[in-house]
């Protein structure tokens, strides 16, 4: 049995999870305890298998000790991104069907104000009474310890960005197999990565995301310890290591980055013998970057493709990356097809979308007509990429459909930055496009066509940024907005963005992605 409640019993004052900030940890009995009495809250509260809670958490304790009672009580788990705007923040929590939303105690008011539209919402703070909420510690303090009699394994449910920028909820099939039954990640991570129960695991990025969420919680499936950073630093990532003996480490290129960035100074000043996997995904990561990163940290840079649809996983060692640069490797979960634009299989070397077969099932929640998009008439998944296959059998990604920017690991899509501005009083016509950065990997600009009479400059780009943030989040607002006194759009109306980039990329001088 690969579940935490394994090393609960066998070594209860394990650690299951250390916060380096402040110190504190959290062991393995101890979120034993914890989780049962979430779970039991649950229950008491009328939520049953299939029902879905929510929760908006920063990097903290809470993060697994309502996940793994959501997960124990077959519930669908929604982690909402910290960074959205109300808005967005409303329509996911609205659209997974949460019956519980908990948050952290900073987004007390936040969680008010979605209850106050999503009537029969129950609301939770992760610590603290706040904003007229009660806290889940406090709601659960005298509930039994023991686990509830109806145990049955959940799973979570994340959401995607779409084409339009609206979320997608990515719906798997419960699992009909008891709690702590193989998963793909465990499979994945026993194999390829040596991962085990004295594992010092080291996660670098918000729990909110699909990747950092669904491995920590792997780890604690082998009953490893999860060293929590609550918010990346390149040099105290690096004293985490040598600190605490990190043996596994999960990275996106832009953390590859910044690391290299680092002084030579302070890269040599901490002992990094402890890491045996640092494994990468999230983004498309640059050649030289990489290279560097083997170079440096030696042959331990694993990279994994896939999605939070984990309709299928591509993976490759540095030694397999080392022959054939460029390549996220072969399939370890499905079995990868090279579509043409009219729906046939490509040849070796020819360049299509990327689509699996034979991997887990899925939907997008309460959309069908997105579900059968991201699927062909043979049933094979697509998370929308462009590549080729070698005679090896090694996927290469050439390009992202629909000019979608991928900054800092984040999947950002133009159309719904272009909506938010559609209606701006000032705004004649808008494009949000993605340039090339050495550190995010791409960066979103906005070009914009002022109505008639006015002028851009510095106050205005700032007014829009502004602007963009309040309505957008911080994630997806431009982080540059350039005028421009026209746009170029074909007869029809349609936007010819790839010229925008093209210019745009020319006159700044930049390096095509």
């Amino acid at each position: 049995m690969l579940h935490p409640r394994s090393t609960a019993l066998v070594d209860p004052d394990r650690a299951a999870c250390i916060c380096p900030e402040t110190g504190e940890m959290l062991s393995y009995g101890r979120l034993e305890t914890l989780a049962n009495q979430g779970a039991h809250l649950l229950r008491g509260l009328g939520l049953r298998r299939g029902d879905a809670i929510a929760v908006m958490f920063d990097n903290e304790f809470a993060a697994f000790t309502v996940g793994w009672a959501a997960e124990r009580a077959g519930l669908y788990y929604t982690s909402v991104s910290t960074r959205l705007s109300v808005a967005d923040a409303l329509y996911i929590v609205g659209n997974c069907g949460a019956k519980v939303l908990v948050v952290s105690d900073r987004f007390a008011q936040l969680a008010s104000e979605i209850a106050a539209a999503l009537p029969g919402l129950r609301t939770f703070t992760a610590s603290h009474p706040a904003a007229g909420l009660p806290a889940w510690p406090d709601c659960i303090a005298d509930l039994p310890a023991s686990p509830i009699a109806d145990e049955s394994a959940g799973a979570d449910m994340l959401y995607s960005s779409g084409t339009t920028g609206r979320p997608k909820g990515v719906r798997p099939a419960l699992p009909e197999e008891p709690l702590g039954a193989d998963t793909a990640l465990v499979a994945m991570g026993r194999a390829l990565y040596g991962m085990g129960a004295d594992m010092v695991y080291l996660s670098t990025s918000p729990l909110y995301h699909a990747a950092p969420l669904r491995w920590a919680m792997t780890v604690h499936r082998f009953g490893g310890t999860v060293i929590l950073m609550r918010k990346f630093d390149a040099e105290t990532a690096l004293q985490l290591v040598d600190r605490y003996r990190v043996t596994h480490a999960c990275w996106v290129p832009t953390h590859f980055v910044r690391l290299l960035r680092l002084p030579d100074t302070v890269r040599r000043a901490h002992d990094l013998s402890s890491m045996q996997a640092a494994i990468h995904a999230g983004a498309p990561c640059a050649v030289a970057v990489k290279q560097a990163m083997i170079e440096w940290w030696g042959p331990i840079i694993e990279e994994y493709y896939s999605g939070t649809e984990a309709c299928g996983i591509t993976a490759l060692s540095s030694a397999e990356w080392l022959h054939r640069p460029g390549s996220v490797g072969k399939a370890v979960l499905g079995r990868i097809h090279i579509v043409g634009e009219d729906g046939v299989e490509l040849d070796i070397g020819q360049t299509g979308q990327v689509y699996f077969s034979g991997g887990p099932a899925f939907e997008y929640h309460n959309d069908p007509g997105k579900t059968a998009s991201a699927h062909n008439d043979r049933g094979w998944a697509t998370l929308g990429d462009i590549g080729r296959l070698d005679e090896d059998g090694y996927l290469y990604l050439s390009d992202r459909k629909d000019f979608m920017i991928i900054s800092g690991g984040v999947n950002i899509y133009p159309q719904e930055i272009e909506s938010f501005f559609s209606m701006h009083p000032d705004i004649a016509d808008i494009a949000a496009v993605g340039l090339p950065d050495d550190e995010m990997g791409e960066i979103c600009v906005a070009v914009v066509q002022l109505r008639d009479g006015l002028v851009g400059d510095e106050r205005v780009a700032e007014d829009l940024r502004l602007q963009a943030r309040a309505g957008l989040g911080s994630v997806k607002a431009p982080k540059a907005f350039l005028f421009r006194s026209t746009l170029p759009r074909e007869p029809t109306g349609k936007l010819l963005k790839r010229s925008i980039i093209d210019e745009l990329i020319t006159s700044s001088g930049l390096k095509k992605g």
